[in-house]
């Protein structure tokens, strides 16, 4: 019998036992030798298998910690998602997804993918996601979001130690408004969404029947710098489906893109209704029993706003309207049932009218949404960023944003090609609302 240590990196791993069998005859000088080089091979191999096990451990621990474990409650989209990381032995990926309730009753819906393998890859996307959120909460335009997303990857790529490789990552950024029923998006490098639309455009029946691919302009990658993203937009039935999936579903040594492709066309089209049959069945029609890359796959069903949680009001632009919004306001409230919030509502109704008369531009426009919260938005022309300042003591105006900040659960503003829109979000009661009447005007002097 022959007792040779397992030795890697100075730590001693085991033992690896030799024996004869059927034959009686003694180990002679060299087989010790040969024994030795067996097990250091063998504990060299062992110890790589363990870091790699520990390693790819850890990766996945970070990967599925960074991600969104529970969509937050919103009315836009209901959704459905998966992670899978990759069954080769390149490592766990930085591939991720993520649903970031916006104002206004929208929601963004993101899918991205870093290049690359192991905790680096894991990391950066942590900091990536982290990125997208924040600049989310600007409520910026796709193609801008993406032009910001950017420069933040150079950023990271020049703090990076010098000699290592420079990287690269994809995202895909969508905006979904369910009051319009307007989809924006905008991809760097990132392959397009497939949207399924409803048999009857008008209903909530699960039969599903056009399958097709957004006709959008891909940006590159992130991490190039210089170059534009484009926004895409177009209207979606309510029911519609968003299926947005990172390529390791799609890309497979055994086929091509466009046979995958083709195949996720034929199962989105007899797709069930619930979205977490509609995953399984991607997963198990696409993936082999190992997929060589990780994949992010999230599915969303659009909503459409109820006409009666949504009323607007015109304003001219002349300060005598304020006292009408307010009765507006609060005539609303009541015929939604919320007569608890007038007091409130009223106040930030006005500072937000007065703010946008005095110093905005024409056409003004007051919103209220009610979904999980109640949402007070007034827009007008102007693209001034506004300015939450401290009056001081004897100062008779400059305090309108600050009571809007202290009544409100969030506010915020937010730009578009028309100006910008400024949003209050309040809780609701622990009540039911009664029965939703809309309500609608247009003042004018």
């Amino acid at each position: 019998m022959l007792l040779v240590p397992l030795w890697a990196c100075g730590t001693p791993l085991g033992l690896v036992q030799f024996l004869r069998h059927r034959t009686a005859v003694p180990f002679d000088d060299e087989d010790p030798l040969l024994a030795h080089e067996i097990a250091s091979r063998a504990a060299v191999y062992i110890d790589n298998a363990r870091r790699y096990t520990h390693e790819r451990s850890t990766a996945l621990t970070l990967q599925r910690s960074l991600l969104q474990h529970q969509v937050p409650e919103q009315s836009a989209v209901e959704t459905a998602c998966r992670y899978l990381p990759c069954g080769s032995r390149a490592g766990v990926g930085g591939d991720w997804y993520d649903v970031i309730p916006l104002s206004g009753a929208r929601v963004a819906l993101v899918v991205g993918d870093v290049v690359g393998r192991g905790l680096h890859a894991s990391a950066t996307m942590g900091r990536l996601r982290t990125a997208v959120r924040t600049l989310a909460d600007i409520d910026l335009m796709p193609d801008e979001l993406l032009t910001h997303l950017d420069d933040v990857v150079i950023q990271m790529q020049r703090e990076q130690e010098r000699g290592a490789d420079e990287f690269r990552a994809a995202c895909l950024y969508a905006v979904y408004d369910p009051v319009s029923r307007l989809c924006s998006l905008a991809s760097a490098g990132h392959v397009p969404p497939a949207v399924v639309t409803p048999l009857d455009s008008g209903g909530r029946s699960p039969a599903l029947r056009a399958v097709g691919f957004t006709e959008l302009s891909i940006g590159p990658p992130l991490g190039l710098g210089g170059l534009p993203f484009e926004t895409a937009q177009f209207q979606l039935p309510e029911g519609s489906l968003l299926v947005l999936y990172t390529d390791g579903l799609i890309q497979s040594r055994a086929r091509d893109v466009d046979t995958a492709l083709t195949l996720l066309r034929n199962v989105l089209a007899r797709a069930p209704a619930s979205l977490e049959a509609a995953c399984e069945d991607l997963l198990s029609a696409l993936l082999p029993g190992r997929p060589t890359d990780d994949i992010a796959l999230l599915v969303a069903r659009t909503r459409a706003l109820d006409a009666r949680h949504v009323a607007t009001l015109d304003l001219p632009s002349d300060p005598a309207i304020v006292a009408s919004a307010r009765t507006y306001a609060s005539d609303q409230l009541a015929a939604w049932g919320l007569e608890e919030l007038s007091f409130t509502t009223e106040l930030m109704v006005s500072e937000l009218v007065t703010n946008a008369i005095r110093y905005g531009k024409a056409p003004i426009q007051l919103r209220m949404i009610l979904q999980s919260t109640l949402t007070c938005e007034v827009s007008d022309a102007s693209s001034t960023a506004p300015h939450l300042r401290h009056a001081r003591v004897f100062d008779e105006g400059g305090r309108g944003l600050l009571l809007v900040a202290q009544l409100a659960e969030r506010w915020g503003a937010r730009h578009s090609g028309e100006g910008k829109v400024i949003w209050a979000e309040q809780a609701l009661p622990g009540r039911g609302s009664s029965e939703l009447r809309p309500a609608t005007a247009d003042l004018r002097p």
